[in-house]
């Protein structure tokens, strides 16, 4: 089945049958740990720092989504990343 033929409703149908945000949630943090745990291939110089650099933003990103709150409704799913730093986690007051 070609998606790019497939209306969105359908597309949506299928992907939201069976997802579990939270079993998503759970492998993010799992690639996180996987991050950390890979070894650099042995390479040096200009090339070390590009790999080391890419490894640093994969465990944010995934660490960052690991940390999320998701939420499915209607299918649409929302995750939702405090970013705030630590010992400031009050709700903003109204804008």
């Amino acid at each position: 089945m070609d998606l790019a033929l497939c209306p969105a409703r359908i597309i949506v149908t299928t992907v939201t049958e069976g997802f579990e945000p939270e079993e998503m949630i759970a492998r993010f943090r799992e690639r996180a740990a996987a991050v950390r745990r890979r070894g650099l291939p042995p390479v040096e110089g200009a090339e070390r720092q590009l790999i080391l650099r890419q490894m640093q933003l994969d465990f944010q990103d995934f660490a960052m989504l690991g940390d999320a709150e998701a939420s499915l409704k209607e299918g649409i799913l929302t995750l939702r990343v405090d970013l705030r730093p630590p010992g400031t986690d009050e709700e903003p007051g109204p804008s």
